[in-house]
């Protein structure tokens, strides 16, 4: 139980950082309005080396915040496929939460606000171009650079890492992909980022958004689950495993 609830929690934290930011950045009459995509990336990162580090302090020493990490930790035998799942669901739920506290936090800046693509871009990620296909392949490919270097920072060529230095590396690793990959689909690179914040922008009564884009969701969710299947094959393939 403790186990799911530093998952629920840690993705929560990783969420309000994360869309928190996107708010910030992009939302009219914020202080933040137009500061880009450098501090966008960056509040990523930050909202990942917290999340980590509340997951881990609340009972879930493992950190996964991400049910592509957890899929890869699932296929080396470190869940049973029960409680991979339900993990994940603990993931999705606190990124719904944290989606939120967001809507909380700048409540005053929805109505402001006209545009409606706006609005869902801070809950959720949409492609610049869309094109199913290049989408798919650019999530694959952030999401197997995400997990490959998670294994190769915690793999026993590096050696040990300090207590606590961990999940400042993968949140530094955020960063990068956001900086490098982002641009495509804005990185979602975790199913559960998007689709909890996703089903928080369906439901919560947002002064004047629009749909919540179905249609594109479910590469978000699937990419990044393939993306993290092979990294699983590729890490073992080359001993990172």
């Amino acid at each position: 139980m403790t186990n799911l609830l530093g998952e629920f929690l840690g993705t929560m934290i990783l969420i309000i950082f994360g869309a928190g930011v996107v708010a910030n950045c992009l939302l009219e009459k914020s202080k933040a309005q137009g500061s880009g995509w450098l501090v966008i990336t960056l509040g990523w990162g930050v909202g990942v080396t917290m999340g980590v580090f509340t997951a881990i302090a609340t009972g879930a020493p493992q950190a996964d915040i991400n049910p592509a990490v957890t899929l890869a930790k699932m296929l080396m035998g470190v869940y049973a496929p029960g409680q991979a799942i339900i993990t994940m669901l603990a993931q999705t739920a606190g990124a719904f939460v944290g989606g939120v506290v967001v809507w909380l936090a700048f409540m005053p800046h929805w109505k402001t606000t006209e545009d409606k693509g706006i609005k869902l871009a801070v809950f959720s990620t949409g492609p610049a171009i869309r094109n199913p296909v290049a989408n798919v392949l650019c999530e694959v490919i952030g999401t197997f650079v995400l997990v490959f270097c998670i294994f190769a920072i915690f793999s026993k060529p590096v050696g040990a890492i300090a207590p606590g230095v961990g999940p400042f590396l993968v949140g530094f690793l955020v960063w990068g992909i956001g900086c490098s990959l982002g641009g495509p689909t804005g990185y979602a690179i975790n199913p559960a980022r998007d689709l909890g914040p996703r089903l928080a922008h369906a439901v919560l009564p947002i002064a004047g958004k629009g749909g919540s884009d179905w249609g594109y969701a479910w590469v978000p969710v699937a990419a990044p689950l393939i993306g993290g299947s092979l990294a699983y094959v590729f890490g073992k393939a080359v001993g990172l495993i």
